[in-house]
């Protein structure tokens, strides 16, 4: 399909609650395909969120598969209104993200959470997620909320690291 444009931090749009999707048909796929195909691209992408490539629309993917050393997982997600339905403990751990490129940050995630969502077929499904897929989904979640990592750092002279190279 296609590698669409990031948007980048500040744009509105990245601060706009997305709505949910109501047709799941081709044109929804389609744009699946493009948000695979952009995530694939992203430097050490894990996930990526609709609103990222201009859509407001509840879609994301998470893909701890990518992650640098193997986690526990579920595969490569496709999640069309996703919802966390339970959260438990919580852990900091440094975050970054395509549409901040230049920094990263630590921010306090839950360690465990369970997930409601939709496949790309309409169907419901449920994940139990820990650790560092439980944070990957927590972060893009939050895109379709018009939350970035950057508002929930505890404190920006502490907790935000300007990228090297």
């Amino acid at each position: 399909m296609a590698v669409r444009d990031i948007v980048l931090y500040p744009d509105e749009r990245l601060k706009t609650p997305c709505e949910p999707v109501e047709t799941f048909d081709a044109e929804l796929r389609d744009f699946v395909e493009d948000l695979l195909d952009t995530c694939a691209v992203g430097p050490g992408a894990v996930g990526i969120a609709a609103p990222q490539v201009g859509l407001l629309k509840r879609v994301c993917i998470v893909d701890a598969t990518r992650a640098r050393r193997p986690v526990p997982n579920h595969g490569r997600l496709v999640l069309v209104n996703p919802e966390i339905t339970a959260w438990d403990g919580f852990a900091v751990g440094r975050e970054g993200c395509l549409s901040v490129p230049d920094y990263t940050g630590n921010v306090i995630r839950a360690e465990k959470i369970r997930l409601a969502a939709f496949d790309l077929e309409g169907k419901p499904c449920e994940f139990e997620m820990e650790g560092y897929e439980a944070r990957i989904a927590q972060h893009e979640l939050d895109h379709l909320d018009g939350v970035l990592f950057l508002d929930r750092l505890v404190s920006r002279s502490a907790d935000l690291f300007r990228r090297k190279g």
